[in-house]
């Protein structure tokens, strides 16, 4: 193990900004106590965003065949999910600069009314075509919540207490992500799908008001140099074109098509500029600096492998279950609830662990390849019940110790005055790793199932052993993916989060 020296923790910040950081680490001191009314506040004020964020794909992922079957075909219904996760990819690096320049509560409190609109026009929508371009504006706003509200919270709690309190906000994403699913299939076997988004609007409300509340609680730092706007433009540009040609391809036009190629080029020619600009912004805008260090980077790479593979799951599991074992969209809901319930599980158990050895980086590995060997069996074991739910557990425990670990290990290594890039940058790999997620598995699930399938009603066996031999290749696919995950994770500098000594890590090669 050697020892970082302040210059070597962030060599794009001034030096005082990460002195802070290990004085706040790994001072000798006593533990920094925690302003419990402050917490309060800010916990009561973040919680209904932050529910906001977590719920809104489960509460829509048991969604998706019913509305299939009312507005359009289910292989379009994956830009449901796209088009949001595209949206929020785009703005979500731009919400983070925002948040540090102009005060995170603030622009967090416009985020939250964007979403609010974009609900009421998804919940209006009388067209398939009308419902995704609602999504996207919805996007627009929720690229922020999670982003911001992370950020806030770095703002006032610190790293090693922000474990310490990570029940806390484990509560949250209980309630969002397994109440989701259960809350989403009961509306729509009983009611309108339209409710999932109506829902949102007291809500928001709520949240707007929460916030008003948190005034003075979160800083505005300075930024120096020009807003990049053309970085922002040829951002939006590229992530576009690659989605489009991702989930498009093999079902709009084919594979090898002139159109194809085309979306191919334009996405390399754009993401060529898009490095390019960036490299000479005054204030770019994606944080390159950030990636630059070896935790950051390798945080990024292991964050979007795995929100591919998990937002696979999430989004996809409930269409199997309605395709292949024929339950309904209120059963189908109860059966995500493992999935989900294990998320949440792996999250506080490794808030846990971090809290009594303060060794964060060498948990997220192991739950990784916990995940994929759970997902191979998924693929190659019966598809029964009992087997789906033990298995559903087991993935769930190993997803959930990723995204609390990578979050404090990137804002460590930002520092304090770049709390929101280093928020946004953890947020921006996990929509991006969504969008990938939510693309790629749709193209490969309905490319394979060839014509498309009935939800309802008789079908041959044929189209069934299509359909499981769909689902197996995903589920090999996103345990691949859970693999690459965890040897990215298995990269990331080891931190330490001990009183008497300064942070370490082992040399990296």
């Amino acid at each position: 193990m050697r020892r970082i020296e302040p210059e070597r923790l962030a060599p794009s910040a001034p030096v005082d900004e990460a002195v802070a950081t290990l004085a706040d680490l790994a001072s000798p001191d006593p533990a920094p106590t925690l302003d419990r009314k402050r917490f309060r506040r800010l916990f009561t004020s973040v919680m209904v965003p932050m529910f906001l964020a977590a719920a809104d794909q489960t509460l829509l992922a048991t969604a998706t065949p019913v509305i299939s079957r009312e507005l359009g075909s289910l292989r379009d219904t994956s830009w449901l999910a796209v088009a949001y996760l595209l949206a929020a990819v785009i703005m979500v690096p731009l919400y983070g600069r925002l948040g540090d320049r102009y005060g995170r509560r603030k622009v967090l409190s416009y985020a939250i009314a964007v979403f609010a609109l974009g609900s009421l026009a998804c919940g209006a929508a009388p067209s398939l075509g009308l419902l995704v371009a609602a999504r996207v504006l919805q996007g627009l706003g929720g690229g922020g919540l999670m982003t911001l509200s992370q950020a806030l919270i770095g703002e006032v709690v610190a790293p090693r207490l922000r474990a310490r309190n990570q029940s806390y906000f484990a509560i949250i994403f209980t309630l969002a992500s397994v109440g989701g699913p259960v809350i989403g299939g009961l509306v729509v076997h009983h009611a309108s799908w339209r409710w999932l988004f109506l829902v949102n609007l007291p809500l928001c409300a709520i949240a707007v008001w929460r916030l008003g509340t948190m005034f003075g609680d979160d800083r505005v730092h300075k930024v120096g140099g020009k807003p990049d706007a053309l970085g922002i433009v040829l951002f939006a540009l590229t992530a576009a074109s690659g989605l489009v040609w991702l989930s498009s391809a093999g079902h709009h036009f084919a594979w090898a098509s002139p159109t194809s190629a085309a979306l191919i080029a334009a996405t390399g020619v754009f993401a060529a500029a898009l490095v390019r600009v960036e490299r000479r912004a005054e204030r770019p805008f994606l944080p390159f600096e950030l990636l630059a260090l070896p935790a950051v980077r390798y945080a990024v790479l292991t964050v979007i492998a795995f929100a591919s593979a998990m937002f696979a799951m999430v989004f996809y599991l409930p269409v199997y279950l309605q395709l292949a074992l024929r339950t309904n969209p209120a059963e189908s809901g109860l059966l995500l609830l493992p999935l989900t319930a294990g998320i949440v599980g792996g999250a506080f158990v490794t808030g846990r662990i971090i809290v009594r050895t303060g060794r964060p980086t060498v948990i997220p590995s192991a739950g990784l390849i916990v995940s994929a060997l759970s997902l191979i069996g998924l693929a190659l074991l019966p598809a029964t019940k009992p087997y789906l739910i033990g298995l559903e557990i087991t993935t769930g425990l190993g997803l959930g110790s990723v995204m609390s670990v990578m979050q404090i290990v990137t804002q460590t290594a930002a520092g304090p005055a770049r709390l929101g890039a280093a928020a946004s940058t953890v947020a921006l790999a996990r929509s991006l790793g969504s969008s990938l997620g939510a693309s790629a598995f749709g193209a490969l699930i309905y490319g394979l199932i060839g014509a498309a399938p009935s939800i309802a009603g008789a079908r041959s066996a044929l189209a069934d052993a299509r359909i499981f031999r769909a689902f197996e290749v995903a589920f090999l696919a996103a345990a691949a993916l859970c693999l690459a995950a965890a040897w990215a994770a298995s990269r990331v500098p080891a931190l330490r989060f001990d009183r008497e000594q300064a942070v370490t890590t082992p040399p990296v090669e």
